[in-house]
Parts: C-alpha cells; structure tokens; sequence
C-alpha cells in the first residue's frame, strides 16, 4: 500500500495496524514448505506442523490453518492452553501437547479430544479414568528418551512401560516418538545411535503384540537429512517457517521465509559533536551525526543486552544501533544514507533493496539461534498477512 505525504512518497503499513512496527507473514510460503517437505518425506509420511510458542512468533492460527493447507494432518503445540485457541479459530484437525500435561488436566484433555505426551503412570492413570468417566478415549503418545535427557521413559523400561499403558482401558496409544538432540550438526553419529536405540524399543513393542499406529522420530534437521528417521510421522518445526535448522543443515532450494519485521522511522536530526545518546550516555557523537528514531525495542523482543540486533536497514543501507535499546524505541545512525526521513520503512528482519537480515544473522549477534529470535517477538507487534 502506498500513500503520499506532503514531503515523498513512502511505503506505511494498513491503516488499522495499533502501532507502526508490525511483523509481516506470508502464510503462501509456509503452505508452500509443507507441501516441499511432503515431496521430500514421500506421500505415505504424514506431516506434524509444530505451532508451538505462537507458531514460532508467527501468529498460531494462521500459520495453522496454513499448515494444514499445505498438507499437514496433525499439529504439535507446547501445552494445553494453545489447544484451545486453535479450536477457536477453526482448527479441528488433531493436536498433540509435546510438552508436560498435569494429571490434574485429564479430563480436559479426554473431553477435547487432545493427544497428550506420556511418559508416567501416574498421568496414564488419570487419563484412563477420565476416559471411562467421560465415555471417550484418552489418546496418547509416548515419549523415548533416547539420549536428549529431557522428557521421556529411558529405552529400557519403554516397552514395559508401553504395555502397561496399552492395559489401560480407554487408553490409546495412538503414537511412540523420540526427539534428536544434535540433527542440525554435520556429525550424525549421536544422532544414528539415538535412532538405534528407538528401533530396538520399537522391536521390542511390536514383539509383544502390541501396534501403534503413528511413529515419529525426525524433526527439520532429521527430515532433511537422516531419511530413516523418518518411520511414518515427521514433525516439522523450524523449516516450515523457511528457516534452516543450523549453519550445517541448510535448507533445500524453494523454502521461503515467511517472516518479515518492520517499523517506520518516527524522528530524524541532526546532533552535534559529543552528543550523547540514550540511556547511561554509552554513545556518543564523534561530529555531527543524523540520528534517527524508530519506534520498537526490547518490549517488542528486540534485544537490548548484553548485545543488540547491530544493525537494521533503511533505504537498502545498513545503519547500526546507537546508544542502548529502550523499552519502546531504538537510535539508529542514518550520517551515511541520504534523505532519511519520518515514516521511512525500516526493515528490521528481511529484505530491502540489495541486501537482507535474516534471523541466522541477528542470532549470531546475539550469540543465540535464530528459534529464540522469532520466538521472543512479542505479541504486542502487529502480525498481518501478506
């Protein structure tokens, strides 16, 4: 959208948008890498579409509903809370909580019909109850801790564990996973070990007579790149989203990004030498510098310390952060990039012109990973769809 204002022409967000920073999602692109992945994994894979933490920072229902047009049967979430908003906007294919799910939500569960992740007896017990109580089945998926040393029944008691479970009446146990600690290295050794561990518990689960239908191993990385992995079920988190897993998993040709973050510039002047900028006077001018403001900052996910984003883009030109990020607005140095002016579009993840800001970037600058970059983008930034 395009308007004129009395000085130039300038690119601003829709006009119903709260505030002029504002994430820009292209549900295409993730319908489309569903669709790249169900190429990859073959028709008779089925594909979770993890939506987990707001689908990543990207807006849970819509990315939803976009997952499931690309082909997606089944959902991951983190808990049971994210369930419910999904049923709310429409979203009625089945959902399994990969995170810890109290007893104490049994009946919650069974009435909504949710999967649950399982991994004790004391929540099987519960969930068996609450499914003889309430006349419908409690479905769930057990858990392996193959060597990620977080939830999950330890490969030598799962198949007892397994069958104690299938005992239970009302209880489904619809699916048997695991997750990968380290799929996104180059070195697939710990991962292959991983996987020898789930077979030798899936062996041993079938010898008893007892078959489960949904098995499922492989994240992005996994999927990608240990095509055994793949058993019938995949979960596909970050790929989804045209990310790649790691510097060493990069994405096959076709992925898009969908995520885009702007905002607009809100003031532009000119400081003279030894001006000092923002809070704790940690920047100071070292002649005159044009300084502009722009109206984001760390409520918005935008990271103050113990580093920041470094820089963002204003006219295709990169121009760094000044002084320390603030709750609401950050100082960026525009000296260099002529005709900087207010309502200007600053690009602060994405393209613009000749160059980009991709979250690998800005999470090397952060010394984290581009996951927790998204993620952290918080949910008072306007999410639109384009």
């Amino acid at each position: 959208m395009w308007t004129v204002n009395h000085r130039m022409e300038t690119k601003v967000p829709p006009i119903m948008l709260s505030r002029p920073t504002w994430l820009e999602i292209d549900v295409n692109a993730v319908s489309d890498n569903v669709r790249l992945v169900q190429e990859i994994v073959g028709p008779h894979v089925q594909i979770m579409a993890v939506v987990k933490a707001n689908a990543y920072g990207h807006g849970l229902q819509q990315i939803a509903h976009a997952a499931v047009a690309g082909g997606a049967t089944m959902l991951g979430v983190a808990c049971l809370s994210e369930t419910y908003l999904l049923r709310e906007g429409g979203i009625d294919v089945p959902m399994l909580v990969l995170g810890y799910t109290p007893a104490w939500q049994a009946d919650e569960v069974v009435r909504h019909g949710v999967r649950v992740t399982l991994f004790d007896f004391q929540t099987a017990t519960a969930l068996s109850q609450a499914a003889c109580s309430l006349g419908q089945p409690a479905y769930v998926h057990i858990k392996v801790d193959t060597g990620m040393g977080r939830l999950g029944v330890l490969p030598d008691e799962a198949p007892d564990f397994v069958e104690m479970v299938a005992r239970l009446p009302g209880i489904e146990v619809e699916g048997v996973f695991t997750h990968f600690s380290v799929a996104d290295e180059a070195d697939k050794g710990y991962t292959y070990w991983q996987l020898e561990r789930f077979r030798g518990v899936l062996e041993a689960v079938q010898a008893r007579g007892i078959h489960v239908p949904l098995v499922h191993a492989a994240n992005s990385a996994a999927l990608l790149t240990v095509p055994e992995s793949r058993f019938n079920m995949v979960r596909l988190g970050i790929a989804m989203y045209g990310l790649p897993p790691s510097g060493e998993t990069p994405l096959p040709s076709g992925f898009r990004r969908a995520l885009t973050w702007k905002t607009l510039v809100a003031q532009v002047k000119t400081l003279p030498p030894g001006s000092f900028v923002s809070y704790g006077n940690t920047y100071r001018t070292r002649g005159a510098e044009r300084i502009a403001v722009i109206p984001v900052g760390y409520a918005d996910g935008f990271r103050r310390a113990p580093t920041h984003w470094g820089n963002v883009l204003v006219h295709g030109q990169r121009a760094p952060i000044v002084g320390r990020v603030c709750m609401d607005q950050t100082m960026i140095n525009v000296t260099h990039i002529p005709d900087v002016r207010q309502d200007d579009e600053v690009v602060l993840i994405g393209r613009q012109g000749d160059d980009e800001i991709t979250p690998d970037e800005v999470a090397v600058h952060l010394g984290t990973i581009s996951y927790e970059v998204i993620s952290e983008i918080l949910a008072r930034v306007p999410r639109i769809v384009v």
